[in-house]
């Protein structure tokens, strides 16, 4: 057998393999990504932080994501001691910042999205962070969550993308095209963050990450209970600016 004929053959065959996986691995971040963009909603959710400061939150979240833009108001509806207590992001450009709003005080920046948001195991950057949206992304492999043969999918950063994570791994259900198990890593490849999917809804077409379970470097846990989620509301401007965050009110028609 003349391996010099081989040999090129072989070659052209195992980097169409890999092209191809790079191809399937961009599909589906893409596929992932445009989920998210989903303009205008509003939600509801129960946040149970357990640890050393167990703590019970009820949130009301606006958001407002397009494929250019992301702006997110969270804030405090209950107990009555943190009722008001807000937090605006905003990223574009790949650049991310925020506001933070405390009844008892002023409005002031946030100045390190490492920060935890209302002392939950869930940082600032990881609910404005758009990791689906990064330059690399690839297929690493398959593993089995809740009888479902999940793909691997994992995300870096590339040049121009500011993030304190060195790579982010989603385990997907290519079915649903929803996540079951994010890992994100820090530098050396140190597990940082685990978000494990705990409950799955469908909503309307598209399967949605209801209940979410999240363990950070704290050794503590934080729970998420999504109670009510309504897509296509109207927000007017200010309501996304540090002004708007004194003021605590849902779109119209959603209130209890």
């Amino acid at each position: 057998m003349n391996l010099s004929r081989l040999l090129p053959v072989v070659f052209l065959c195992l980097t169409g393999l890999a092209f191809a996986a790079d191809t399937a691995a961009s599909d589906l971040a893409s596929k992932l990504s445009a989920l998210r963009q989903d303009g205008a909603s509003y939600v509801r959710l129960r946040m149970d932080i357990k640890g050393p400061k167990p703590d019970t939150l009820q949130l009301q979240i606006k958001q407002r994501l397009t494929k250019g833009s992301s702006e997110m108001v969270y804030q405090v509806l209950f107990p009555k001691e943190r009722k008001g207590e807000s937090v605006l992001l905003k990223k574009s450009g790949g650049r991310a910042s925020g506001s933070l709003f405390t009844p008892s005080g002023t409005v002031h920046p946030i100045n390190d999205m490492k920060e935890p948001l209302f002392g939950s195991d869930l940082s600032y950057e990881d609910i404005i962070d758009t990791f689906y949206a990064w330059d690399q992304q690839a297929i690493v492999g398959t593993e089995v969550i809740d009888n479902i043969n999940c793909q691997i999918l994992e995300s870096k950063p590339g040049k121009g993308t500011h993030s304190s994570y060195s790579s982010v791994r989603s385990w997907i259900d290519p079915r649903r095209f929803v996540p079951l198990r994010i890992e994100k890593y820090g530098s050396g490849g140190k597990l940082v963050r685990r978000i494990g999917v705990t409950r799955v809804l469908l909503d309307g077409r598209d399967s949605l990450p209801a209940n979410l379970s999240i363990r950070g470097p704290r050794g503590s846990a934080t729970e998420l209970d999504g109670s009510r989620l309504k897509r296509g509301v109207t927000f007017a401007d200010a309501e996304f600016s540090p002004a708007g965050l004194k003021e605590l009110k849902a779109p119209r028609g959603t209130a209890d």
